[in-house]
């Protein structure tokens, strides 16, 4: 791998061949003339790196077909200079929505280009260093070439590993922006991802991919297969109750974009329409409601979940706060499966660096539809890297099971494996907390455990690992199996209050602080706020827990 140093830099010049280098008397006692360095490839403190004339094909290939396929490619020399293709950048830029282009910045400095399968490159006599990559089921390829003046093409070979795709299983990115249609198809073939979602949005006045938008269409193209599509939805947003992301929705774009005021929309724009509302046209026109990059802005999430209008609950990455996050909710009965999203808006954000994994069946037609159908069914997992497959008592991920009211024991089957991120441990988790743990292999493990059930629990699978020298991270998680015992409902206490308590805070911002848009759409607002409370709290009292109210909530009954 390319390093970065602290004493050194890369510096490209053009210049007479009677220009001096001019230095500080600290770094350089006199200047360097240009026609000296390049003579003897070394004076002074300049050492001169060997310029890229080798033109050069580069073929990314299927091992096991020897066909072209899409990839991402990264090539550097001995210096570690950046060697990209004839036309991509040469110094592509991190910046936040500066770019639509076809490159991915890892760090900051290590560059690459997603190329369709065969690309020309400029490279230097001597070592060159390749890498090779396409997603979470092929190994990454790196190699060492050394290039002569007789070579001319350069294939890499990409070994399919693992094979979740032939099982029936599609892999997708619920949240990308800032592309167009055919530019992340490209990239989301080079990383293996199945389905892109790629979500128009709006930033106050300025506006991105709404020309995309025909609330038809699914983007396919025969040069990458017909296993790659990308279709577009919208991230409608507003600053303080949150964003929510609507896919695959037909007809007419859900607006407005945005509601109430800075940063996401207008300047003085009002209140005028709930997370809620937007997730219920979704549904309405056919579409797929997923909270994204959870659980944050927190504010309206709870009222969406409570009103059961959320088919899905994205994570950008395990972090284990929106994990605990969304633990309380599934404590409480409300199932919605995990799916996983980058929130791409630059080429610092790889496709599918976080992605859901979806099970339609080995049978099963692959359209947008049924991969729809299949986030619905919780039969998914979101994934870092390791690929899963979990069962309880042979039913897949989304079941629901019952127990008697004595409840009982249930049969666990897991396995896991890894191309990419080394696997560390293997942990169930139930109703939120570490019920087992188990050290495995790097790139492979299977088992099962049996598990005594009490009272209602809901079960799921969690793989950590990382990388030699890096601290273990959770790195997939699967939705959970739902274990319902006779009389004992799904109701944790403490997580029941702290839902209504999110719910509170929202009614309370729409109540005092937010810009109202009109009587009649203020009173429609608040009253779908104060359903989803009520639905709760209703709950919660008849579950037999009693809380302390807020004033603001606070009714007779309660102190009966």
């Amino acid at each position: 791998m390319p390093q970065v140093s602290e004493r050194e830099v890369l510096v490209e010049y053009t210049a007479h061949p009677e220009a001096l280098f001019h230095f500080a008397e600290e770094i350089a006692a006199a200047p360097v003339p240009v026609a000296c360095l390049e003579a003897a490839g070394q004076a002074s403190c300049l050492q001169v790196v060997a310029p890229a004339t080798q033109r050069v094909t580069i073929r990314t290939v299927d091992a096991e077909s020897g066909l072209p396929t899409p990839a991402r490619l990264h090539c550097h020399g001995p210096a570690g200079e950046y060697l990209p293709p004839l036309d991509r950048h040469r110094a592509p830029s991190t910046a936040y929505t500066a770019d639509y282009g076809t490159d991915h910045v890892q760090d900051g400095v290590h560059g690459a280009a997603y190329i369709l399968g065969e690309t020309v490159v400029d490279l230097p006599l001597g070592a060159v260093y390749l890498e090779a990559s396409k997603g979470f089921e092929m190994r990454p390829l790196r190699t060492t070439v050394t290039v002569t003046p007789a070579t001319q093409e350069i294939t890499l070979e990409l070994e399919r590993v693992l094979h979740w795709r032939e099982r029936g299983w599609v892999s997708a990115d619920t949240h990308v922006h800032l592309l167009s249609p055919m530019t992340a198809l490209l990239q989301g073939a080079g990383e293996g991802v199945n389905v892109v979602n790629l979500l128009a949005l709006q930033f106050g006045e300025f506006f991105t991919n709404l020309g995309d938008f025909d609330g038809a269409s699914t983007l396919s193209s025969a040069r990458f297969g017909s296993e790659h599509m990308v279709r577009v939805g919208s991230e409608n947003r507003q600053h303080l109750l949150g964003h929510i992301s609507l896919l695959g929705y037909r007809g007419n774009p859900i607006l407005p974009l945005n509601s109430a005021g800075p940063i996401d929309d207008t300047f003085g724009s009002p209140l005028s329409v709930l997370l809620t509302e937007w997730a219920q046209q979704c549904r309405q026109q056919g579409g797929l409601v997923v909270l994204p990059h959870f659980p944050y802005p927190r504010a309206e999430y709870a009222a969406v979940l409570v009103s059961e209008a959320a088919d899905a609950t994205e994570m950008v990455g395990l972090d284990p706060y929106a994990l605990v996050d969304w633990y309380r909710f599934l404590n409480c009965g409300y199932l919605t499966p995990c799916v996983g999203g980058t929130d791409k808006m630059g080429p610092y954000v790889a496709i599918g660096a976080t992605r859901t994994y979806a099970f339609l069946g080995a049978e099963a037609d692959f359209t947008y539809e049924a991969w729809m159908q299949a986030v619905r069914s919780a039969r998914t997992f979101v994934t870092c890297g390791p690929l899963l497959d979990f069962a309880v008592e042979g039913q897949p991920m989304g079941a629901r099971l019952a127990l008697p009211a004595s409840g009982g024991t249930v049969e666990v089957t897991w396995q896991a494996a890894s191309a990419v991120v080394p696997m560390r441990r293997v942990e169930l988790i139930v109703n939120g907390e570490v019920r087992e743990s188990v050290a495995v292999p790097p790139e492979a493990a299977a088992g099962h455990w049996t598990v005594r059930l009490e009272q209602s629990a809901w079960l799921a699978l969690l793989v950590r690992g990382g990388h030699p020298g890096q601290p273990e991270q959770i790195q997939a998680h699967s939705s959970p199996v739902m274990v319902e015992v006779d009389g004992s409902p799904f109701m944790a206490a403490a997580d029941a209050v702290t839902i209504l308590e999110q719910i509170e805070g929202t009614i309370a911002f729409l109540d005092t602080i937010a810009t109202r848009a009109d009587a009649v759409a203020y009173k429609r607002m608040r009253l779908l706020l104060t359903t989803a409370h009520r639905t709760l709290h209703n709950r919660l009292h008849q579950a037999g827990y009693y809380h302390q109210h807020t004033p603001v909530e606070d009714h007779a009954a309660h102190h009966a």
